[in-house]
């Protein structure tokens, strides 16, 4: 439950962020920050890949659609496209039944986790959960899109923030608050660890720095008024990346994702197999010890971050073999 609402968590303020974009950002970069969601998430957009024509850097954005495997569908995507486009992408992202990384879904999983374990969760928590689950199944992109998609996911934000609140302020502290915050930072750490590698990805291919899209990513992370009192105005992509990995005070850095990961197990405690706990906590500090020390004197901080995301999925593996599929 706590992965999926993490999960959704995430998706919301990414989706936000772009649907604001779609304002008055430039095809070009609006694109851009639909790649790098898909690329995170390790999906492919319905129909295939936006890539920017190579006979246009430097004009003025125009963009073809290359549907894959094939490759043979072409079209030039004009700004008329560029809506209808990201209407199917959002509507992908979020009310796709068959994407089990779409909005829909996490919350379906998640709700569903939380009925079979009603028992173990408040009432607050269940009813809290079950009204935004049930708002979700009343409506349909087309109903957000004609009205204020940004205001849908910030109004689902707030949701997932209340019912977090609620779980905070309600939620025995016993072994199940322990495996639902332990689900939340492990998701963390693995959804921040993509982002990041996406926007580095995208930084690659277009051989130069959006700062928008740099600036984007410290709001997903709420980290835009921290990165401006310890490091200025100027967005600096490096910078940027020692804040949202290495930070220990920010709340949604991936060092205190994974300090809480580490804590949380110690406060599960042992397993029916002893020396798989024992596994379980050697990876979770591997996984500490990798952004607290290895971070700063690293020269190749995408190979590290695909390492640090390697070895949560396996963490995640271990804590299933542990205490639930032994």
């Amino acid at each position: 439950m706590g992965r999926y609402l993490e999960r959704a968590d995430h998706l919301t303020r990414m989706l936000r962020l772009q649907a604001e974009a779609l304002v008055d950002r430039p095809t070009g970069e609006i694109y851009s920050g639909w790649r790098r969601i898909y690329r995170s998430l390790d999906r492919e957009p319905p129909g295939g890949g936006l890539e920017l024509e190579p006979s246009q850097q430097g004009a003025a954005p125009q963009f073809q659609q290359t549907q894959t495997p094939s490759g043979q569908a072409q079209r030039r995507i004009s700004d008329e496209y560029t809506l209808a486009d990201s209407f199917t992408l959002a509507d992908d992202l979020t009310f796709e039944r068959a994407n089990p990384n779409s909005l829909w879904s996490c919350f379906a999983w998640g709700r569903e986790n939380a009925r079979q374990m009603r028992h173990c969760i408040s009432a607050e928590m269940w009813r809290s959960l079950n009204l935004t689950y049930l708002k979700l199944q009343r409506i349909r992109m087309l109903d957000i899109w004609l009205a204020s998609p940004e205001g849908f996911y910030t109004e689902t934000a707030e949701d997932i923030e209340t019912f977090m609140g609620v779980a905070g302020a309600t939620m025995y502290r016993d072994e199940g608050w322990h495996f639902m915050q332990l689900g939340r930072f492990i998701e963390r750490a693995q959804l921040a660890s993509g982002l990041l590698l996406a926007q580095l990805e995208e930084d690659k291919q277009s051989r130069e720095h959006s700062e928008s899209d740099w600036t984007t990513l410290l709001r997903v992370f709420h980290a835009q008024e921290a990165y401006m009192r310890t490091c200025g105005v100027e967005i600096r992509p490096e910078q940027v990346l020692d804040l949202l990995v290495t930070d220990p005070m920010l709340p949604n850095s991936m060092r205190r994702a994974l300090a809480t990961v580490s804590g949380e197990l110690g406060a599960v405690g042992t397993g029916p197999d002893g020396a798989s706990t024992e596994a379980a906590n050697r990876m979770a500090g591997r996984l500490r010890s990798l952004v607290q020390y290895e971070w700063p004197d690293s020269d190749d901080k995408p190979k590290l971050l695909i390492l640090i995301a390697d070895l949560s999925w396996q963490l995640h593996g271990l804590v299933n073999a542990v205490y639930f599929d032994y």
